[in-house]
């Protein structure tokens, strides 16, 4: 058994950490990479071959990335886990915090129970070259044909109600002033507290859909942020709600998917590998920090097209050169 370089493992650590989040799919990438590369990369980095350490490797960067979700949005897992334990104590839902908590159970155990049902079956019939290249175009496709139908829906709610009326913050007014009178007055949140509040309004049924939904990313090119945000957005999130609730969905089953396999890090055949796989999952923490923090600006005023149009061009460009090298 070959064990992994610090390059190829500084590559795939970066590599993973960006893909994970930003909705081009993290397991595509971790099959396409070795096939394009080639030579001792393509044996090294196989995720269905028997002698490389590859995918306990891959398992460490995982836990590391999930590790990285849960630093950056400290403050909304304080909220949720204080939401989730106040609920079962007074065993009620009162506020937006408990029902958050309770919708991220939810929205979690159905690509729970798909994983592990799954995970080995798709790896080894559909982890290959050619039906990943396949499936990155389609998650291109997907995320485009939302992103169209969100632009006509738009159009058509402004069309149909033109005259808005406006929400003016209670603290825009100096002293004295009066508000006029078709003004709403509000106390000022927090974006991330107004975010919460947004997301708990979503029902139990949407909840378990757009979690449900995480299960496609099983499929190696299918984007498992990009296809929890399409959910969202059919739902009638907002693109920062949607990606907001898709990386907090994203956690606890990355984190807990990670963990459950972390014992394989430590069979004999992959110590060798130990040092690389440090290494790389330092550089997947930091890569999956700051992807998280750059998406969450982005997606407060920009679209999935960009993503889209990387997906369809990299999966049709790669499924390209695969048919004239003959690789399978």
């Amino acid at each position: 058994m070959s064990d992994l370089s610090y390059v190829e493992a500084i590559a795939v650590g970066l590599l993973q950490g960006v893909s994970e989040l930003f909705p081009v799919s993290s397991l595509g990438h971790s099959v396409l990479l070795p096939a394009l590369a080639g030579g001792q990369w393509a044996k090294d980095l196989s995720l269905s071959g028997k002698e490389t350490p590859y995918l306990a490797v891959l398992v460490a960067m995982h836990v590391a990335t999930a590790l990285a979700l849960v630093v950056f949005y400290w403050r909304d897992w304080v909220r949720i886990v204080r939401g989730l334990w106040t609920s079962i104590v007074s065993r009620k839902i009162e506020n937006a915090e408990q029902r958050l908590g309770w919708l991220l159970v939810v929205g979690t155990i159905p690509v729970g129970i798909a994983g592990i049902a799954l995970d080995s079956l798709v790896r080894n019939v559909l982890g290959k070259p050619v039906p990943t290249a396949l499936f990155l175009a389609l998650n291109g496709l997907v995320l485009f044909a939302v992103e169209r139908l969100q632009r006509r829906r738009k159009s058509t709610e402004e069309y149909a109600s033109p005259d808005q009326t406006m929400v003016i913050p209670s603290a825009a007014f100096a002293p004295g002033d009066t508000a006029p009178l078709h003004a709403i007055t509000a106390e000022p949140l927090s974006a991330d507290e107004a975010s919460e509040r947004r997301l708990s309004k979503l029902t139990w049924k949407e909840t378990a859909m757009i979690g449900g939904a995480q299960a496609l990313a099983l499929l190696p090119g299918i984007s498992r942020s990009g296809i929890t945000i399409v959910a969202g957005l059919t739902r009638g999130l907002r693109h920062d709600d949607a990606a907001r609730f898709a990386f907090l969905l994203a956690t606890p089953v990355i984190l807990g998917a990670g963990v459950l396999k972390m014992p394989e890090l430590f069979h004999p055949e992959v110590v060798g590998s130990l040092g690389p796989a440090l290494v790389g999952s330092l550089v997947a923490g930091v890569a999956a920090y700051v992807s998280a923090r750059f998406l969450a600006s982005y997606f407060e005023t920009k679209t999935l097209n960009p993503f889209a149009i990387y997906c369809m061009v990299a999966g049709l460009g790669s499924l390209a050169y695969f048919l004239i090298a003959g690789i399978n």
